[in-house]
């Protein structure tokens, strides 16, 4: 099992920048990818961000050039970068995981909020 949690969400104004971390636990030894989606009132959830454990990243269209996905493997933790935000952005962010045999974790989500 892996467990997954979020912080870092909050209340920002257009054109801010947050950073989210996801820390995760358990058996952590078989992530191959880690990343972020995204869920807003009414929409369904996208993709954000991935990384895998080799390090390849792929970003949504719509955070190119804005976010920014790492991870950190000596802290078990990757972390999403967020500038330039928009009120667009608005949702609640979810990290999750994926493990050598497919399967996938995810954690509680923290709640970004743009203000326009």
């Amino acid at each position: 099992q892996v467990q997954l949690v979020e912080s870092g969400g909050g209340l920002v104004e257009t054109g801010g920048s947050l950073r989210l971390s996801c820390v995760a636990s358990g058996s952590i030894f078989s992530l191959n990818l880690m990343g972020w989606y995204r869920q807003a009132p009414g929409k369904q959830r996208e993709l954000v961000a991935t990384i895998t454990s080799g390090g390849s990243i792929n970003y949504a269209d719509s955070v190119k050039g804005r976010f920014t996905i790492s991870r950190d493997n000596a802290e078990n933790t990757v972390y999403l970068q967020m500038n330039s935000l928009q009120p667009e952005d608005t949702a609640v962010y979810c990290c999750n995981a994926k493990n050598s045999i497919a399967k996938w974790y995810w954690g509680q989500g923290t709640q970004v909020t743009v203000s326009s």
